[in-house]
């Protein structure tokens, strides 16, 4: 008899598995992703790319001395990719943070003015590195300043909040501006150049033998994802961020520190930003006060469509950067389409409805 039940609950052990991973958040995301990158390779059509002989790194020439094209995929092509992986690594690390904010029935508009404000005092400082320092330490200087100055950035956002007991939008609404400002008032509109030489290739775009690929901040977001998942599932920490913002007088009742709660994750959004704007800063060489704007838009989408609610109570990082390559998937093919790029805007806000109404329809399902 026993082992006719270790038999029949062998298999149901099973269904309920799989069960569990198909409804999963991620594994939906998952399916809109491939679906979306299928269309894209279907229907976005071929362009015409300069053959390089890998051997000297020059366009191979025809008997005539032109360069040698060929057609090659739009969407598939080795370029697009590595920019839209790319520009999905700078929103993707913010929205991991992000997530948590959210679990916490928080926001934080202020985002896309800390990525730039971060990048800019981050660039004048490295500047004064003697220009022959190496690629890794000049990058490590530019990362470790520029999460220092997003972490007070944050640090402010999470104390005012607590200190004023104001909601999260109103005072994330005013540093956005504040922080913007200041960005302005210090570079006087200008762009900031003139970083360490060796930054780019000695690490934002170091060669690690893959071609034309530079996956520094692929392989940065990745690690940031890894981290927010062990964090908000593994550790007392991320139990906290959980309970706040799935009852907060509960959770005081609890004896879980609500306010320290709240600042920490303020910090760590401001931090996540300072490092976004580092990779954004490392990998283009130079910083402009004009980064970030409406990022917060693609930051809180990112977050939202990889199943975090605007509630409270519920989010997952690996979501978050599935949901930010929803929106940059979205993003490559308008530009792949030739439509115009100004109904990005559009789209990203109607993609936030629908996955906000997607999310309440769940939680009346599972109610009842």
């Amino acid at each position: 008899m026993a082992e006719d039940t270790t038999a029949a609950s062998s298999p149901s052990a099973a269904r309920n598995f799989l069960r569990r991973v198909v409804s999963a958040q991620e594994s939906g995301l998952l399916l809109v992703i491939a679906l979306m990158m299928t269309g894209l390779t279907i229907f976005g059509g071929t362009t015409q790319q300069t053959v390089i002989d890998q051997d000297t790194g020059q366009a191979l020439r025809d008997d005539d001395g032109r360069p040698v094209r060929r057609d090659v995929n739009t969407f598939l092509n080795s370029r697009n990719l590595i920019l839209l992986a790319n520009n999905a690594s700078f929103i993707a690390v913010m929205a991991v943070a992000m997530t948590a904010v959210i679990v916490t029935a928080g926001i934080d508009l202020s985002v896309g003015s800390i990525y730039a404000l971060a990048g800019i005092v981050a660039a004048e400082i490295i500047n004064g590195m003697p220009p022959d320092s190496g690629g890794i330490v000049a990058a490590i200087g530019l990362i470790g300043v520029a999460c220092a100055a997003g972490g007070v950035l944050g640090l402010a956002n999470g104390a005012m909040i607590v200190g004023f007991r104001l909601h999260p939008f109103i005072i994330t609404l005013g540093t956005m501006s504040v922080y913007r400002g200041i960005t302005l008032l210090l570079t006087k509109g200008q762009t900031v150049s003139g970083l360490p030489e060796a930054i780019q290739p000695g690490f934002f775009k170091a060669d690690l033998g893959i071609g034309a690929a530079h996956p520094t901040n692929t392989i940065i977001m990745l690690l940031v994802a890894l981290l927010g998942w062990f964090v908000l599932r593994y550790t007392v920490f991320g139990r906290r961020v959980f309970a706040v913002g799935g009852n907060e007088t509960a959770a005081r009742y609890a004896g879980i520190p609500v306010g320290r709660v709240t600042v920490l994750v303020y910090t760590l959004m401001g931090v996540a930003a300072g490092l976004a704007g580092a990779m954004a800063v490392g990998y283009l060489g130079a910083a402009t006060s004009g980064a970030g704007q409406a990022y917060e838009l693609r930051v809180i989408a990112g977050a939202v469509i990889g199943g975090a609610s605007l509630t409270g109570g519920r989010g997952t990082a690996i979501g978050a950067v599935l949901g930010t390559i929803v929106i940059e998937l979205i993003n490559n093919a308008m530009t792949i389409l030739q439509i115009d790029s100004d109904y990005l805007y559009v789209v990203t806000g109607a993609v936030i409805i629908l996955a906000a109404v997607i999310d309440r329809a769940k939680q009346g399902l599972q109610t009842r």
